[in-house]
């Protein structure tokens, strides 16, 4: 099997179960940014993670798949695409009160940054909100029903991955940045 098809030579790609639509269509666009948070988390998982860590992180590249086929679904129920929904938003849950409840109190904003894996994480979340941004965009125009469940999975998400820098920082013995006013 070719790579290349050619059919979106025009400008156009498909949607599941859809018509074509333009590649800077609102679910497209949404789609993208899904896809460039899920490369980014790949990349920080080239670093060396704990085990925990890494496993944790391609559980969620597994979700942002998940998502972005629901995303790339007008119809995603009918279809039988899976949707995201309350197991992998507890999930995250339990993992955030996990490793929050290991870390000092957070008194005041911090700097992204530390070690590099943990810099990358806080890529990641700035990723996660921009996608989340695009998806709420999308459920404002889209005709086609969207899940809320992916809007909350990303909210925890960014959440999840802040507290993860911080994590990674910790078990390196790199301290929090504070964020100084000028």
């Amino acid at each position: 099997m070719k790579i290349y098809t050619k059919t979106g030579d025009d400008g156009t790609t498909g949607l599941y179960g859809a018509a074509r639509v333009s590649k800077d269509d609102p679910r497209i666009e949404t789609c993208g940014n899904i896809d460039e948070l899920n490369a980014v988390l790949g990349m920080v998982r080239v670093e060396k993670l704990p085990y925990e860590m890494d496993a944790l992180l391609q559980r969620i590249q597994n979700h942002l798949f998940d998502i972005g086929a629901e995303i790339a679904t007008p119809e995603p129920l009918k279809m039988g695409v899976s949707v995201a929904g309350p197991p992998q938003i507890a999930w995250l849950e339990s993992s955030i009160d996990s490793l929050e409840g290991a870390l000092p109190e957070l008194k005041q904003f911090i700097l992204p940054g530390g070690t590099r894996a943990a810099a990358e994480i806080h890529l990641a979340r700035t990723v996660c909100r921009r996608a989340e941004r695009r998806l709420i965009s999308l459920m404002a125009t889209s005709t086609a029903p969207v899940s809320a469940f992916p809007i909350i999975y990303l909210n925890r998400l960014s959440d999840l991955l802040f507290v993860l820098a911080r994590s990674i920082n910790q078990q390196a013995g790199v301290p929090d940045t504070p964020w100084e006013k000028s």
